[in-house]
């Protein structure tokens, strides 16, 4: 079991350390083209070729997404409970209590616990968050809904033209399908590199707070995660993909949406660090909680 949890955890935390240093020892990283290449290549790449060449029951990448939509729903009605009680702005800090790091963390965990199958299922929530981020997310911190942009996100796209493929069994050709794979290679290692950066470039000032909201974020995740596992009869890689997921720290997308729109961004900040030292902890937990 002990030697399990090192494989999964370390192999994650030690690309975010390797990050975090090299931002702290004063190499330059230029983010902006890092993440134009993870968002626009490398994670529609990874998508592709990762939901094409899945073995697993169809039916099961269905209750996937269902079961995320309304873990998302219920997120954000919790949240927006708590955050009234606790007199803090929802445009502010709904968005990080519902919208967790599944991408740079979430990714890599469900493939070092449930293999190509646990990927697979674990990019179908990545989507649906992705989409819900674009709309929900934006519409909390801009004020206003727009959907602008979601028709033309390359996941989202990637992820459809897949699931088409996948539906009527077109077979990919290899000199199309290898250095679609090659590509997506680059995606997870990179996303944890880059969170490592953005750690290090953070700041904590309230720590407090920042303190009691990641928990919030954590703790609610977990409890939702097992809830809708429970409710929709999830059960193996589907019900462990689902609560990992759920369990995630605040996404380091929140922070971006936050500086662009003014929310907050420095205590978004401060949440995506804390939420992430935590993790170090509770994803252990999680992991002993699923095996």
């Amino acid at each position: 079991m002990i030697n399990e949890l090192v494989n999964i955890v370390t192999p994650v935390f030690t690309v975010i350390a390797v990050g975090y240093f090299w931002s702290k020892a004063g190499q330059k990283y230029d983010l902006d083209l890092v993440t134009s290449l993870v968002i626009n290549i490398g994670c529609p790449c990874l998508a592709f070729s990762t939901l094409t060449d899945i073995r697993i029951d169809h039916s099961l990448l269905g209750q996937m997404g269902i079961s995320t939509i309304i873990a998302v729903t219920l997120f954000g009605l919790i949240g927006l409970v708590i955050l009234r009680l606790a007199g803090l702005s929802p445009n502010a800090y709904l968005p990080p209590l519902m919208f967790a790091n599944i991408g740079n963390m979430g990714l890599p965990v469900c493939l070092f616990s449930y293999g190509s199958d646990g990927l697979a299922l674990a990019i179908i929530v990545f989507a649906l968050v992705t989409i819900g981020q674009f709309a929900v997310g934006i519409w909390l911190y801009a004020g206003s809904f727009s959907q602008s942009g979601l028709h033309r996100n390359p996941v989202i796209i990637s992820i459809i033209i897949s699931l088409v493929i996948l539906l009527t069994g077109i077979k990919t050709p290899e000199w199309i399908s290898r250095p679609i794979r090659l590509l997506g290679e680059i995606t997870i290692p990179m996303m944890l590199f880059t969170l490592g950066v953005c750690l290090a470039r953070m700041r904590v000032l309230n720590i407090r707070k920042a303190v009691l909201l990641s928990l919030t974020r954590i703790v609610m995740g977990f409890a939702v995660g097992v809830t809708v596992s429970y409710l929709m009869g999830l059960t193996g890689v589907v019900r462990g993909v689902l609560i990992l997921q759920c369990s995630m720290p605040v996404a380091v997308f929140n922070y971006l949406l936050a500086e662009r729109y003014r929310r907050k961004p420095e205590e978004t900040a401060e949440l995506i660090v804390v939420s992430t030292l935590i993790s170090l902890i509770s994803l252990p937990l999680v992991l002993i909680f699923l095996k």
